[in-house]
């Protein structure tokens, strides 16, 4: 959720910790997410005057997350309402957390009253009716606050389990200097991007235009970016297509790259690979907005020297994806609804959010990516230039459709396992993702999914 901590590579890191559902699931359980027959689809309603009332009792939150900036939105609640405490508490990034969480549900206690839940795991945590849909307090009504390419990853079937936080738009990250020490032109296209890393890789064979071994959640974006939509699920029914265009499209220019030895193969997020950064050695980075958070505080020597550019595309006209992002959710098995109700709200729609944009996590909220002054925030570790213009067109830009598949923290776990074979060369990009794909509809199967 936060930019210091990344959010799908994080994910790939704890990949031994990965959450599994626990038990088989079943069409009953199945319904329990949002566009069920059970209470997720029609939640008793609260009041507003009910929320307010639950803020004048003492009462003591506890929230899971590793977000460095929500301790700070705690205090200022409780400055705000100080009948209220709130715990936040860091039992472990990503997948750490996610065990934890699924632990305490399925003991039916034990867990806390909200946690930081990630845009990809939503699904699984709503599949089987642990988290509260937050039609409950009508914070549907709130959806004109955020952004489209938010508000559709926080809505499974009919229910509301987050409201959106922060995004992460898709952008690329490329240092300048190394561009223009080699005299290269920013790529446009992806054609314009493979003859960059090749030009590069030319004129000093230490250099590659990125770093990737193997890393899921970026696959998933670049898939998506490039108009694929390999996972669908409704109800008990997924469907998963690694074949299809978009994803096929994605995987034949990749493995360009990968081909070509175009790809730096240090690890991401390892010693080497911040120093491949700092010394302008890796020279682009693929992600989402939330990286500019990641250089400044991993690269600081590099400021100056690194640009934003919109996403490459395969025939220049805009398109983009998200990485990355989450909020918090609520468990069901919280007995102080009404009060982290308020907060949650206070986090993603009030003061909160101002206070987590500080930090410099890309905001979700319309008025904020609308107001001239914040697309206008000129940044100087990337020269000066106006970025946040740049992620809110990228923003704009997101293929609609896309969905992630209701055990995406377990196909995520995986990855590297099915695909990472494709980075050595032991397959083809497309032959790792087919195996990927095999394994991902075995599992679903054995789940109780029916899979397509």
């Amino acid at each position: 959720m936060e930019r210091d901590i990344p959010v799908n590579n994080r994910l790939r890191l704890l990949r031994t910790t990965s959450v599994l559902l626990g038990t088989a699931l079943t069409a009953v359980s199945l319904a329990a997410c949002g566009g069920g027959t059970n209470d997720a689809s029609k939640p008793d309603i609260v009041s507003e005057e009910e929320i307010q009332k639950a803020l004048d009792k003492p009462t003591e939150l506890t929230v899971w997350s590793w977000s460095a900036s929500l301790p700070d939105v705690a205090k200022a609640f409780e400055k705000e309402h100080p009948k209220i405490k709130i715990k936040v508490q860091n039992v472990g990034t990503g997948a750490e957390q996610y065990t934890k969480l699924q632990n305490a549900i399925k003991a039916g206690s034990g867990g806390p009253d909200l946690a930081t839940v990630e845009y990809s795991a939503i699904p699984q945590f709503a599949l089987s009716g642990s988290l509260v849909d937050l039609h409950r307090f009508e914070f549907g009504s709130l959806e004109k606050e955020f952004t489209k390419a938010t508000w559709d990853a926080v809505n499974v079937n009919d229910g509301l389990y987050e409201l959106p936080l922060n995004a992460g738009p898709m952008a690329l990250f490329y240092n300048k200097k190394t561009f223009d020490k080699h005299d290269i032109a920013v790529p446009k296209t992806w054609d314009e991007y493979i003859d960059a890393g090749r030009k590069l890789h030319a004129a000093d064979p230490n250099s590659y235009i990125a770093a990737d071994n193997g890393n899921a959640g970026l696959t998933e974006s670049l898939i998506w970016a490039a108009g694929g939509k390999p996972f669908s699920a409704n109800g008990d029914k997924v469907s998963i297509n690694l074949q299809d265009a978009g994803t096929k499209k994605f995987a034949t220019t990749y493995q360009k790259l990968i081909d070509e030895k175009l790809l730096s193969p240090v690890a991401g997020w390892s010693n080497e690979w911040y120093a491949g950064l700092a010394k302008g050695n890796i020279a682009t980075l693929l992600s989402g907005a939330w990286m500019g958070g990641t250089l400044k505080s991993g690269v600081p020597d590099g400021a100056g020297d690194w640009r934003v550019a919109p996403l490459p595309t395969y025939d220049g006209k805009p398109a983009s994806s998200v990485n990355g992002g989450g909020s918090l959710a609520m468990l069901k098995q919280s007995e102080k609804q009404l009060a982290a109700a308020a907060f949650l709200r206070y986090v993603s729609a009030g003061k909160g959010a101002d206070i987590t944009q500080a930090t410099g996590s890309f905001p979700a909220r319309t008025k904020v990516l609308e107001s001239e002054k914040f697309l206008a925030e000129k940044d100087p570790y990337f020269g000066g230039q106006e970025v946040n213009r740049i992620f809110t067109s990228s923003l704009g830009a997101v293929h609609e459709g896309w969905q992630y598949l209701p055990y995406d923290v377990y196909a995520i776990s995986i990855f590297n396992d099915k695909v990472g074979k494709a980075f050595t060369g032991s397959l083809t990009l497309q032959e790792g993702l087919n195996a990927w794909q095999k394994a991902l509809v075995a599992y679903g199967t054995d789940q109780g999914f029916a899979m397509n």
